[in-house]
C-alpha cells in the first residue's frame, strides 16, 4: 500500500532545505510526483473515486463532442487524415462515445487516427479496455508526441489541474504565495517577503485595481500556446471545456477534492485532487498571441443545447424504461442546468482553430456575451 505520508515528509524536507515552496511547485508535487502523485497511480473517477466528469454522467456528452468533431473536419475541408486527440482522457469513456457517434460518417471514420495523451498507467489500462476493438488507437505521455497532421483536440477538465501560481497583494506590491511550515510542524500558507518585480505592468486592468489582501492566480501560457500553434500550423481545432471564469479577476480558487467533497489542500498531500478555476480570458489571449483564432467562450449548458442535447435526450428516453428515462433527465439537468451540483453555467467552452476556420459550431460570438453574464 502506498505510504501517502511520505510525500508530506518529502515536501517538508524540501521546504527546510530550500525555503518556502511556491504554490505551483506544491501543486505539481501533489499531483505528479513520480512515486506519490495523485494522478500517477490511481483511478480518481466515479462513485468510488473523488469526482465525476461529464462523460461519466451521460453518453450524450461524448456523442455530441464526436459530432462537433465531425463539423470541424467539414470546416477544415474534409482532409484525408485527421488526428482525433484527447488530453487527459479519463477512462476513455468520452472517446468511446464520440467514436460511436462518428461511425455514421464512414469517410471521416476511415480518416481518423485516435491519440490519447495520458501519464497514468492505471487509467491507460482502463482506456485500453474501454476502446478494445477500435482500430488505430495510440497512447502518448506528452502532447508533443502526437504525429503531424490536421487534428481535433479535446481537453475536458484538463487545464484546471495544471499547477497555478498565486500572488497576494500587499501595501508593498504583489507577493508570491508560498507553502511553509508552521511552528507546530504543519504545512501552512505564507507569502514571500519580497514583492514580484514589475508585476503590476503584466496584470489585466481589473486585477490591478484589486484591494490589499486580494489573491490573483495564473498559469503559464505554454500549454495553451502549443495547442494553439498546432492547429494554427497544421489545421483543425481544439475544444477546451472546464470550470472557470470568462474574465481575468482576483479570487482564491485553489481547492482540494476528495470523496466528492471539498478538503484542505494542505492536508494529506497526494491523497486529494488539487484544482483551481480556469481563466478563459487568459487562455484565449495566449491562443491569439500565437496567431490562432478563438471562438467563445460560452457556457457548457448553452454549448450542449446548441449541439442538440435536448433532442438527443428525448430520443434516448423514448426507448428507455421509466427508471432509465429518469436517469437521462437527471443527467441532462446536471450537464446543462444551473445551481448546486449543476455544470451548465459553471463550466465554459472555448474553441481554438486554424485562422482559416472562421466559425465553429455552437461557439458563435453572440453566445460569448451570454457566457459573460454568468457567474464564474
Amino acid at each position: 500500500m502506498t505510504d501517502f505520508s511520505a510525500l508530506s515528509e518529502e515536501i517538508k524536507r524540501l521546504i527546510k532545505s530550500a525555503g518556502p515552496m511556491p504554490v505551483w511547485r506544491y501543486m505539481e508535487l501533489c499531483l505528479n510526483h513520480p512515486d506519490y502523485g495523485y494522478y500517477v497511480s490511481r483511478d480518481p473517477l466515479g462513485r468510488e473515486g473523488d469526482f465525476t466528469t461529464s462523460p461519466e454522467i451521460s453518453q450524450m456528452f461524448g456523442e455530441l463532442l464526436g459530432l462537433w468533431s465531425a463539423s470541424v473536419w467539414t470546416a477544415a475541408g474534409e482532409p484525408s487524415t485527421l488526428r482525433l486527440v484527447e488530453i487527459g482522457p479519463g477512462r476513455g469513456t468520452m472517446m468511446a462515445d464520440a467514436l460511436r457517434a462518428l461511425r455514421v460518417l464512414p469517410p471521416l471514420y476511415q480518416a481518423l487516427s485516435v491519440h490519447l495523451v495520458e501519464i497514468n498507467p492505471v487509467l491507460r489500462e482502463k482506456q485500453k479496455a474501454t476502446l478494445a476493438g477500435i482500430r488505430n488507437v495510440h497512447w502518448h505521455t506528452d502532447f508533443a508526441e502526437v504525429p503531424d497532421g490536421p487534428a481535433v483536440i479535446l481537453a475536458n477538465e484538463y487545464f484546471d489541474v495544471l499547477p497555478i501560481h498565486q500572488a497576494v497583494k500587499r501595501e508593498t506590491g504583489w507577493h508570491e504565495r508560498v507553502v511553509e511550515i508552521s511552528g507546530s510542524g504543519a504545512l501552512v500558507f505564507g507569502v514571500a517577503p519580497d514583492p514580484i518585480p514589475r508585476f503590476d505592468v503584466l496584470l489585466p486592468p481589473l486585477v490591478r485595481m484589486a484591494p490589499v489582501g486580494a489573491v490573483f492566480e495564473w498559469r503559464p501560457d505554454a500549454e495553451m500556446m502549443r495547442i494553439a500553434a498546432r492547429v494554427r500550423d497544421q489545421g483543425g481545432a481544439a475544444l477546451i471545456i472546464d470550470y472557470g471564469h470568462v474574465r481575468s479577476d482576483v479570487g482564491d480558487t485553489f481547492q482540494a477534492i476528495a470523496r466528492h467533497s471539498f478538503a484542505d489542500p494542505l492536508q494529506s498531500p497526494g491523497r486529494a485532487d488539487l484544482t483551481a478555476h480556469v481563466d478563459f480570458q487568459a487562455l484565449a489571449r495566449a491562443a491569439e498571441d500565437v496567431g490562432a483564432r478563438t471562438h467563445g467562450p460560452v457556457t457548457q449548458g448553452e454549448f450542449l443545447k446548441r449541439l442538440g442535447i435536448e433532442t438527443r435526450a428525448v430520443s434516448l428516453m423514448a426507448k428507455a424504461t421509466p427508471q432509465v428515462s429518469e436517469d437521462i433527465s437527471g443527467a441532462l439537468k446536471r450537464l446543462t442546468g444551473e445551481g448546486r451540483g449543476a455544470m451548465g453555467s459553471m463550466f465554459k467552452v472555448l474553441g481554438v482553430s486554424d485562422p482559416a476556420i472562421t466559425s465553429l459550431v455552437a461557439l458563435s460570438d453572440d453566445a460569448r456575451h451570454a457566457a459573460e453574464g454568468q457567474p464564474a
